[in-house]
């Protein structure tokens, strides 16, 4: 994959700050938090159980956010004898009125409530601890020869209880820097552990940071130009946590001065405008058509005006081939989740249909957000699934019409 420059862009105002990630001067994905929907995932609660519920192999829990949130019997794994235990039954290993130590994995969403697991874990810049395993790795998104040389380094740098696993961030990392990041987790552990122990459920233990720090662990790597910021204390901040955890990268956070909005001075605003909107152009006169529904996004590729000078296939192709690139963009972009279903336009040639799947996948490649795509079928349909953490950013901005109730028709 050839190099892809990388910026971030953060702008705060009120108190809220919005960020955008560049890619080669594009606008890759947007990061936009409500100070009253703040994110909780990440977040370790000790909750209180309100019901188990064995024909749906779940149970309820409370965790002081509302609705109750659910804990399914796969992500519950309990420790016994120093081994991992998965119950067959839920009924057998969870009772009403039980108190549990949990972790968020999804926000709540669409009137469900919150998905929770005890496969606890802490994230670092290089690093995420894991208290309760034994199951260490090194990220797949790593060079092989990185990952060999990474593997190396970690077998005298490991935690008295629990495993990691290393961050794509780690590259080119030193033994030093990891240990140092591994040692910060273990004590963010232990020091979660003493408040583990006096709390009350429904009590939150341990809480990720806000929005733009969060973003700037989980993004920024050796491989970005610059970090921008309109903020004198945003960008205080986030040279702090720099200088903390990765000090070579502290001098490409630079203070943004001039009179325009940094969103506007770099086309975020716009790429937010266009990602609101149901349809898309592409550079060729073709156009994509994205319909989002509760569980299920299907998008739909259409030539429009671009005829071609070839043949149909050759039309046909270079659209599909535009689509499959924008696509991504756009689920990126709209933070969609769940299962897509792509409709390309039918090609006769199943090399054509090759190509386009293979363009698709390689964009993928850029999502860090984890993607499962089925192969391309012969009416040019992809079924694939992104994962879903929080709300998109159409549910994030906007709300249901009460007039035509989402259905985007007004009845008369």
């Amino acid at each position: 994959m050839k190099k892809v420059r990388k910026e971030l862009l953060v702008t705060c105002e009120k108190g809220k700050c919005r960020l955008a990630l560049l890619e080669d001067g594009e606008v890759a994905e947007v990061y936009i938090e409500k100070s009253r929907k703040r994110s909780i995932v990440g977040n370790i609660y000790v909750g209180r159980i309100t019901n188990v519920l064995p024909g749906m192999s779940a149970a309820f829990v409370d965790i002081g956010v509302g609705k109750n949130a659910l804990l399914y019997l796969q992500d519950l794994v309990l420790m016994e004898d120093g081994s991992h235990v998965r119950p067959r039954k839920i009924g057998k290993a969870l009772k009403s009125n039980d108190t549990i130590v949990v972790q968020v994995t999804k926000d709540p969403m669409s009137g469900k409530g919150a998905r929770l697991t005890t496969y606890l874990s802490l994230p670092g810049r290089l690093m995420v601890y894991m208290p309760k395993s034994r199951r260490s790795g090194v990220s797949r998104r790593l060079p092989e020869r990185e990952r060999e040389r990474l593997r190396r380094l970690v077998k005298d740098i490991k935690p008295g209880e629990g495993s990691s696993i290393i961050r794509t961030a780690a590259l080119k990392a030193r033994k030093k820097d990891l240990q140092d990041d591994l040692d910060y987790l273990v004590n963010q552990w232990e020091s979660t552990c003493k408040k583990i122990k006096g709390a009350k459920p429904p009590t939150v233990v341990y809480q990720e940071p806000d929005l733009a720090v969060r973003v700037v662990r989980d993004t920024v790597t050796r491989d970005f130009k610059s970090v921008l910021v309109d903020s004198k204390s945003e960008f205080n901040r986030i040279k702090e946590y720099l200088s903390r955890t990765a000090p070579e990268l502290k001098d490409r956070v630079q203070m943004y001065k001039e009179k325009q909005p940094l969103f506007s001075r770099y086309g975020v605003d716009k790429a937010i405008d266009a990602a609101l909107r149901r349809k898309v152009s592409l550079p060729s006169g073709g156009h994509i058509v994205v319909d989002e529904a509760e569980a299920l996004t299907a998008i739909d590729v259409n030539t429009g005006s671009y005829t071609g000078k070839k043949s149909l296939e050759d039309t046909v192709l270079k659209t599909n081939l535009e689509a499959a690139v924008e696509v991504v963009r756009q689920l990126r972009l709209r933070d969609i989740g769940g299962i897509i279903v792509i409709d390309f336009i039918d090609m006769e040639n199943p090399e054509n249909r090759a190509k386009v799947l293979e363009t698709l996948e390689t964009e993928l490649d850029r999502d860090r957000t984890k993607t499962q795509v089925v192969t391309l079928s012969e009416l040019g349909l992809v079924e694939m699934t992104r994962k879903n953490v929080t709300e998109g950013l159409a549910d994030t901005l906007g709300k249901t019409c009460p007039r035509c109730e989402g259905r985007g028709l007004i009845f008369e």
